[in-house]
């Protein structure tokens, strides 16, 4: 990839093939977390905590993939969709498709990347979540925590600020002609479901959020919170909104505050709750969300912040050949998202040369052929498992925005 200028060359071939195995599976398929949707776990005449946490953590970190013993439903993932609506957005905006055009300006052949970015914008639409004071979009399986199980009906920041910015940019695509509503109007309320269900909160450093309604308050996922703050950011560009704004970037206040001395985050505040580390593509999030801010208003208002984050994260968080590391102390495993989320950062802050080196490794290690990308390498193995939320929407998205800003800097 390194060698290529062409944005429909090598990486829009690849992009063109990691859409086709998910548009030819319907976007469907297994997840990361997707244990408990196991009918035969489902079947069983018990419902138990730990033999929930044992099925799910079996399927999760087995060598192989044993989804289907286990008879685990394949099904869409919500944030998946959102991204392979991105992705199918920009392949349809570089003229991916090889069609020809016609007279009213539609491809006769080829595939049509617009039409498949707003079958994923209208699923997105009709599968949000009901009952909650705005808009906002929930993972499809049970997932069970120590503390609490989470259920499909339980929606979560993460997932809803990709929604948001993939209908945004379907809208500005014009995507939402002839829909019952403009997509900008949908999402418009997620405002509320941060306000309401999030309970968002000023404290002296900004403001916090929780990351899942249902969720204690004793501690804040801080790439949730990175990510609720973008998505004001987002509707106070589209509404000018000086409310939206201000509120922004109190939440990006607080997780600038969080920021270790080494320069990356822990996963939660306070540190204690942390299960994680300074991990890969969680201190991923949190970079793109303030690149995402300096994009939004032209501000360098984190400017110091965003230095060292992206220090830390090329020289701390990626070997010098682009192989992700799973976290500050361990190479290994080396995951396909972290490889995805350094990609997608890499090439907003415009290091094109450290983006080519990852997506050279990734390509190289985790690629299958046709479209299909392996779950992890180990360290004396590699996981030849394909989840089409974590590898395949991820690395689509990836792809896609690589494209996209390296046409931007082109042209």
């Amino acid at each position: 990839m390194s060698q290529e200028t062409d944005p429909t060359g090598l990486a829009g071939a690849l992009l063109g093939e990691t859409l086709r195995y998910a548009r030819e599976r319907e976007y469907t398929g297994w997840d990361y977390g997707d244990g408990m949707s196991s009918r035969l776990l489902q079947g069983l005449p018990v419902e138990n905590k730990w033999l929930n946490i044992a099925v799910q953590e079996t399927i999760k970190r087995a060598p192989v993939n044993v989804r289907r013993l286990f008879l685990v439903e394949q099904r869409r993932n919500y944030k998946g969709t959102a991204l392979f609506a991105m992705a199918n957005l920009t392949a349809d905006q570089l003229d991916l498709s090889g069609g020809v055009e016609s007279e009213n300006g539609r491809r006769t052949t080829g595939v049509d990347y617009a039409a498949e970015a707003r079958e994923c914008c209208e699923w997105l639409v009709e599968h949000r979540t009901p009952g909650y004071a705005g808009f906002c979009g929930a993972h499809r399986h049970e997932i069970q925590h120590l503390d609490i199980k989470g259920l499909p009906e339980y929606p979560d920041m993460v997932s809803t600020s990709y929604a948001v910015r993939a209908l945004l940019a379907a809208s500005d695509a014009g995507l939402d002609a002839g829909s019952a509503a403009a997509y900008p109007e949908i999402v418009e309320s997620v405002a509320k479901f941060i306000d309401e269900d999030l309970e968002y909160e000023e404290i002296p450093e900004g403001a916090r959020m929780k990351y899942v309604p249902t969720w204690s308050s004793d501690h804040y996922t801080l790439n949730a919170v990175a990510l609720g703050g973008v998505t004001l950011l987002e509707l106070a560009d589209r509404f000018d909104d000086p409310t939206h704004r201000e509120r922004g970037e109190k939440l990006l206040d607080y997780v600038v505050s969080r920021q270790r001395p080494e320069g990356g985050w822990m996963y939660r505040d306070p540190p204690s709750a942390s299960h994680l580390s300074m991990d890969n593509h969680h201190n991923g999030f949190v970079i793109e969300s303030l690149l995402r801010h300096r994009e939004l208003t032209g501000s360098d208002r984190y400017a110091d912040s965003l230095d060292d984050g992206l220090a830390f994260y090329r020289d701390e968080l990626f070997a010098p050949d682009g192989a992700p590391n799973w976290d500050e102390s361990n190479a290994h495993p080396r995951d396909i998202h972290a490889a995805a989320q350094g990609i997608i950062v890499f090439s907003r802050a415009g290091a094109f040369e450290v983006a080519e080196r990852i997506l050279d490794w990734t390509v190289g290690n985790l690629y299958a052929g046709n479209g299909r990308f392996h779950f992890r390498q180990e360290r004396f193995y590699t996981k030849r498992i394909t989840l089409m939320r974590w590898c395949e929407a991820w690395m689509a998205y990836a792809v896609a925005t690589y494209l996209d800003r390296r046409r931007a800097i082109d042209t």
